[in-house]
């Protein structure tokens, strides 16, 4: 038993195959007017779709988020949002372009509403990044947490599974590392294990079946869990590690969480052997590290750093550069153990 405090920070929640339609309702809600919706340039037509259901309440459309958050999509953005006037933002798609809206709203105050099409999760946390000049700075700020969230199901029925697999074990990563944060809680570990659960228990049924609409579902609501984990605690080296390579190296993003994670796992997993009884029980699993790597191994993911896209040259530096800055992790980090931990991610080396 260890002493804690408990302070959760959620947005409104609408979950429910064909929620989508509420979209106005929850503008309306929030006092808002005019709504610029935020998308990917391939996600554009959806957007139009939101800017139907708004009617009156939307200011237009801006298409061109994209992966890591760059600084000058941000500053692109806040010129349209200036200009059409909006007073609240709506991000329909994934990471990419919840990130966005929280890049907007952190200086701008402007409230957003998300609704996610993957499993990424940040819609729940406090937690933005921006990538400017090769590096990605994080951070964590109230303002930027969504007013309210739509989940519906309908919206990733198409999908492509090869997205679901690595953008389920992204959320799964959300909740790993929830379980052995120096500030987690009882509450934060039943989130945890049950978001491990539902992710890991929902891709078989999606392989078979990727329209399988419970399945979409169980796999949402599971990522609503973990992206609450990661919103109310600190993450550890998995995130840190991401953060650096993604934002230096321009790695995709899930497909970095999902090559990194079990590797991470093995890292820490000597400092908090309870942690990963609880992730391998809800993997079923007899290993933490192993089972997230069979998972994705499994259901095709990729499993190798080298797989995505990072160069052998390019490991010693990423060695320094998640050396430099320390952060709350269950096991200290030394340059050689991480270094090797890079090389065994780049190789796509199984943990045991």
């Amino acid at each position: 038993m260890h002493d804690f405090v408990l302070q959760m920070r959620m947005p409104r929640v609408v979950f429910g195959a064909g929620s989508l339609k509420q979209v106005r309702h929850e503008v309306e809600l929030i006092g808002a007017e005019r709504a610029l919706v935020l998308s990917t340039p391939g996600q554009k037509a959806l957007a139009e779709r939101v800017v139907g259901l708004l009617g009156p309440h939307a200011a237009g459309v801006f298409s061109a988020a994209a992966m890591h958050v760059p600084v000058e999509t941000v500053n692109a953005a806040e010129d349209v949002v200036q200009s059409v006037d909006a007073n609240c933002l709506v991000a329909i798609g994934g990471g990419s372009t919840t990130g966005l809206a929280k890049a907007l709203a952190l200086d701008s105050g402007v409230p957003v509403i998300a609704i996610p099409t993957t499993y990424a999760g940040s819609e729940m946390t406090t937690m933005y990044g921006l990538t400017e000049g090769g590096a990605k700075r994080t951070g964590r700020d109230a303002a930027v947490l969504p007013r309210s969230v739509i989940y519906d199901p309908e919206l990733s029925l198409g999908l492509p599974f090869t997205v679901t697999v690595v953008s389920a074990i992204n959320a799964i990563a959300h909740a790993a590392e929830g379980l052995y944060a120096p500030d987690g809680n009882p509450v934060i570990d039943l989130f945890a294990e049950e978001g491990i659960r539902k992710c890991a228990a929902a891709l078989p049924r999606l392989q078979r079946d990727p329209r399988d609409l419970g399945a979409r579902g169980d796999a949402l609501v599971g990522a609503w869990m973990c992206g609450t984990v990661m919103g109310s605690v600190t993450v550890g080296l998995h995130h840190k590690l991401c953060h650096t390579l993604g934002g230096s190296f321009g790695l995709p993003h899930a497909e970095l969480h999902t090559v990194v994670l079990p590797h991470a796992l093995a890292y820490n997993a000597p400092a908090v052997p309870e942690a990963m009884r609880k992730i391998a029980a809800a993997l079923q699993a007899s290993s933490a590290p192993a089972g997230v790597f069979d998972l994705a191994a499994r259901h095709g993911a990729a499993t190798s750093l080298q797989a995505i896209g990072m160069q052998r040259a390019d490991l010693d530096r990423a060695a320094d550069l998640a050396m430099q800055s320390q952060y709350p992790n269950p096991r200290p980090l030394e340059r050689a153990p991480l270094r090797e931990l890079l090389q065994r991610a780049w190789e796509g080396a199984r943990p045991d």
